[in-house]
């Protein structure tokens, strides 16, 4: 290597240079194993070989100083120890760009010990390096993100989430408003050039105003152990695809704690947030539903849309900034407004409802649950309650486990349903419109479904799937690695026992999924023109009754 004197230009440029030199690395200039550096805000990252190099910038950003060498130091050391939680295998340590007495810069690994006579040029984050193609982000934009990773992912978190510390230094208002003060002025400074000056001040003012109405509640999410160190900056670009399959967690933030400190809903509205922005609103749903399945923090709902909108306003004022920066590029600024427009949106009223699915076992209740949830109430969408599932979780089982026979006693199955439907009014009273999926069969069900919903102030209509006994059973028969216990035997007498209700709207269940959640969504949206659609219940104060849809 030559001397550092030799090599003309800044430091940061120097050590970019020097990282990116397949000879730092041992390897031939011509074998392709060394990458161009990427850059983010505050870091340069250099691809070799089986390896990522990290070096911090020396920059000093409102929210961010990294501007001496000892604080760079500090922050490696910190963000190798954070991240070790969620990716072990992934950070292999500190390592660092010395000086020697000849005056020649090295590359030391974490593990190798220091030298008499040699001098800390920059601290480097070490990492194994993985295929960026397994990126969640990447992923997205291929198509190749599947509904396992989803699943997967909302299990990752939730565990984070549980494992991370709590911490209640400060109030979680406090902490919201903290975050709405940076959101202020980031969207002012970015107001006369790329953003509306009247659409990003009619957010500032709804975002405060409801945060401030929501104060006491983020208040007691703090006291019950919802505020923790969590990830702090939990985007698709944050996840990849690990050997095994499942979703690994890195690069958190770890140059502030006050900042990651945060309500984990806030975690967790940043993936949510960034899925829909990429047009993968059902991906967002299902990782909502599976996180809220995992920990039941119904509560989330409330404060989810506050959240959500705060998310969605980072990103347009840091993309307006950007924007700027690479004078006024349009791409750039078109993205900040499209992020400023679904903050906007993340605050509108959307009143809840309550729907439920019902019909003998094999006619497709919990696929069209899951094909309507994304569409129905307010964003990431509705909660989907499926009978299957609680009743797994109230026998603490993997959802593939199969129960024994007494855990469908009927005093059992009272238990699962009042569980539903204690839960479907508890969320809908929170402002979250709520799925039910079970069979439905008896009548004090259906009515205690709709009840919760009224009580609760939602909306309410009933989905009664019909389909041949010979089909449903074929459907139960194929089923493989699913939460239902149900089998050919039990549809049979399901099909016996169990009439359809009359004031449901009854569905074929052989129509396409499609289809049907077209219809579904339909009625929930536009009630009054289904005339003749069954029990509408708009709310506490209006409980009319339709006819029954003409088969």
């Amino acid at each position: 290597m030559g001397s550092s004197e030799s090599r003309g230009g800044n430091r940061l440029d120097l050590l970019t240079a020097f990282l990116a030199d397949p000879a730092t690395h041992g390897f031939a200039a011509t074998d392709g194993r060394v990458e161009p550096p990427i850059e983010t805000h505050g870091a340069v990252v250099v691809l070799a070989g089986d390896r990522a190099y990290k070096i911090k910038k020396p920059v000093a950003l409102p929210y961010m100083d990294l501007s001496t060498l000892a604080r760079r130091r500090r922050i490696c050391r910190r963000e190798v120890e954070i991240n070790r939680r969620t990716a072990p295998d992934l950070y292999l340590g500190v390592g660092a760009v010395v000086v020697g007495l000849d005056g020649r810069w090295r590359l030391r690994g974490p593990d190798v010990p220091s030298v008499k006579g040699e001098r800390l040029v920059e601290p480097v984050v070490v990492m194994r390096r993985f295929d960026g193609e397994a990126l969640f982000d990447r992923l997205a934009e291929t198509g190749g993100l599947a509904d396992r990773d989803l699943d997967a992912l909302a299990a990752v978190v939730a565990t984070a989430h549980a494992a991370a510390p709590r911490r209640r230094s400060r109030s979680g208002s406090r902490r919201v408003q903290d975050v709405l003060e940076i959101n202020r002025t980031g969207l002012l400074a970015g107001v006369p050039v790329v953003l509306d000056a009247d659409a990003a001040g009619d957010l500032v003012a709804r975002t405060e105003f409801l945060a401030g109405d929501l104060g006491g509640r983020l208040d007691a999410r703090g006291r019950r152990g919802r505020v923790r160190r969590c990830h702090g900056d939990l985007h698709l670009r944050n996840v990849f695809r690990g050997e095994n399959g499942r979703p690994v967690l890195f690069d958190a933030l770890e140059f502030d704690e006050e900042l990651a400190t945060v309500d984990v809903a806030y975690d967790l509205a940043f993936m949510l947030m960034d899925l829909r922005h990429r047009g993968l609103a059902a991906g967002a749903n299902r990782v909502w539903n599976g996180w809220l399945s995992a920990c039941g923090d119904d509560e989330a709902a409330v404060v989810l849309p506050l959240f959500l909108s705060m998310r969605a306003t980072v990103r347009a004022h840091v993309g307006a900034t950007a924007a700027t920066q690479h004078g006024l590029e349009r791409h750039r600024a078109q993205d900040a407004r499209r992020y400023l427009e679904e903050a906007r949106g993340y605050l509108d009223t959307v009143p809840p409802v309550v729907l439920a699915i019902g019909g003998v076992s094999g006619t497709g209740k919990s696929t069209l649950a899951r094909a309507v949830a994304a569409e129905i109430g307010r964003a990431p969408g509705a909660v989907v309650l499926r009978s299957d599932v609680v009743r797994k979780r109230m026998f603490d089982v993997a959802e593939t486990d199969r129960l024994p026979a007494e855990a469908y006693d009927p005093a059992v199955s009272r238990r699962v349903f009042a569980t539903i439907h204690r839960r479907a009014r508890r969320l809908a009273t929170f402002g979250a419109s709520v799925v039910a999926d079970a069979v439905y069969g008896r009548q004090q069900d259906r009515d205690a479904v709709a009840a919760a919903a009224r009580r609760a102030g939602a909306g309410f209509l009933g989905i009664w799937l019909e389909l041949s006994a010979r089909e449903a059973r074929a459907r139960v028969s194929a089923r493989t690695g699913d939460a239902s216990d149900a089998t050919g035997d039990i549809v049979d007498r399901q099909v016996e026992s169990i009439a359809a209700p009359e004031d449901w709207l009854r569905l074929d269940a052989s129509r396409p999924v499609a289809d049907l959640a077209a219809t579904v969504v339909a009625a929930v949206r536009e009630p009054l023109t289904w005339l003749n659609a069954g029990k509408l219940c708009p709310g506490p104060s209006d409980d009319r009754r339709g006819k029954r849809r003409p088969r």
